[in-house]
């Protein structure tokens, strides 16, 4: 399949949102929607961290970037879980 376009995307967003505020989720699909779309948002900033820290010889100032990434994409995790994110103190 296809991902969507910016602009379908946009909108299935936007239609999640407002289903969510009028709580008219029964299937809880707008949720996981979100829920969805916010971590692939941080695990897309991992994969350009990766990206980056693999084609640039493998710098210190890349591979501090990369770490800042996958800790973002920890905490995002650890707050989608309703866990507390353990801070490493990398931000």
């Amino acid at each position: 399949m296809r991902k969507p376009t910016t602009d379908e995307l946009e909108h299935a967003l936007a239609r999640a949102a407002a289903m969510r505020a009028a709580e008219d989720d029964p299937d809880f699909l707008a949720k996981s929607l979100l829920s969805l779309s916010e971590r692939v948002g941080y695990l897309e900033k991992v994969y350009e961290a990766v990206e980056h820290y693999m084609h640039s010889g493998q710098g210190v100032r890349e591979h501090s970037q990369l770490m800042r990434a996958l800790e973002a994409a920890r905490r995002g995790e650890s707050q989608a879980q309703g866990q507390n994110p353990r801070d490493w103190g990398l931000t």
